[in-house]
Formats: C-alpha cells, sequence, structure tokens
C-alpha cells in the first residue's frame, strides 16, 4: 500500500513539474514575439471587413474571435462577421 501510494505521489509531482514547464514555455515564446499570449491582440484594422467602410475611433464596435480582437462600424457587422468570420478575417488579411 505504501508503495502505491508513493507512486501516486511521484507522479503527480511529476506531472505538476511537466505542467508547469510547458506553460513556462509558452510565457517564453510570447516574450521572445513580443507578444502577451493571455491577452487578445488588437488586429488594428481600420476598415469594417463587413461594410469596407472606414472605422470612426468614437463609435466603433469590437469583437474577439480566436483570440484577436477586431474592429467594426457597428454593432450590427458583428452579427454578420459571426456567419463566416473566416471570409471577413481574409478581407481583414488583405487591408493589413
Amino acid at each position: 500500500m505504501k508503495k502505491i501510494l508513493f507512486v501516486v505521489i511521484v507522479s503527480g509531482v511529476l506531472f505538476m513539474a511537466s505542467a508547469q514547464a510547458v506553460k513556462a514555455q509558452n510565457v517564453s515564446e510570447a516574450t521572445k514575439t513580443g507578444v502577451d499570449a493571455s491577452k487578445p491582440q488588437d488586429v488594428g484594422n481600420k476598415m469594417c471587413p463587413v461594410t469596407g467602410l472606414k472605422i470612426d475611433e468614437k463609435t466603433k464596435a469590437t469583437y474577439e474571435y480566436k483570440g484577436k480582437i477586431y474592429n467594426f462600424c457597428c454593432a450590427m457587422c458583428i452579427d454578420e462577421f459571426k456567419k463566416d468570420p473566416e471570409k471577413y478575417i481574409k478581407k481583414v488579411e488583405e487591408e493589413m
């Protein structure tokens, strides 16, 4: 019984150590690229991918998708974006 308990404890410690190592590696990679992996990144698009209109900073709407924040001219465009995000992401990438 003591051997089983010992094996379980050692396995748990090794698992926790490996999980911490992976987390440290991910943080290290994010630091190298200058990107904080824990926060969504603003794509910085200045044109609405749905309408093609220039985005007014005073009235813009934003939406986070897969860790990136996309800008829109209005909230209605977000609903349209949600129907086919990849289509509109291509438009943003073309703008950038």
